[in-house]
């Protein structure tokens, strides 16, 4: 008689696996091998969860960019005025993300820049910026806003000698005429 394993947090496992692989080894990288290793799954769980890796990608990437925003949106839901807004904009900036989070998000860039299918996940993740900025600023400068959070965070993460606090600060204030 075999014994049928239960485990019911496992489709979870394998999309949180997907993207520790894709933080190590790129979307390139990245093979339902590696992913059921990193899971801790029989490789077969692969293909009985998902239908592909194209499935497995739209998932894991989206549930990173909801993770964002929704890190976002809480952190602009303590603000009380359009400083306290601006203020977490500029520290959202200067804190940047973590290592692995950087490499996620540039990875799902490439990929939604080659793939317009996955488009859908950085317009709803850029929608949720955008909206939570709105709360206290017209739709175009939020916008802007949105647009320079995501050029200076990469120019932080890159550049040899990235723009300083004060530097961040008065690109913010130039957006947003304050």
């Amino acid at each position: 008689m075999t014994v049928r394993r239960v485990d019911p947090g496992r489709r979870d496992r394998i999309v949180e696996a997907t993207l520790e692989v894709i933080a190590a080894a790129g979307v390139a990288g990245t093979s339902h091998r590696k992913v059921a290793a990193a899971a801790d799954v029989p490789l077969g769980s692969m293909t009985y969860h998902f239908a592909g890796m194209d499935e497995l990608l739209r998932e894991a990437f989206t549930r990173f960019a909801d993770r964002a925003a929704d890190s976002f949106d809480a952190q602009m839901a303590g603000a009380r005025t359009v400083a306290d807004a601006l203020k977490v904009v500029a520290d959202s900036i200067v804190a940047g993300a973590g290592q692995d989070d950087l490499v996620l998000t540039y990875e799902l860039y490439t990929l939604a820049a080659r793939e317009p299918g996955y488009r859908a996940i950085t317009e709803g993740w850029m929608a949720r910026t955008r909206a939570a900025l709105e709360q206290h600023l017209d739709p175009l400068t939020a916008r802007l806003l949105d647009a320079l959070i995501e050029g200076l965070s990469i120019h932080r993460a890159l550049d040899r000698d990235p723009a300083g606090s004060a530097h961040i600060v008065e690109a913010i204030r130039r957006i947003t005429r304050r």
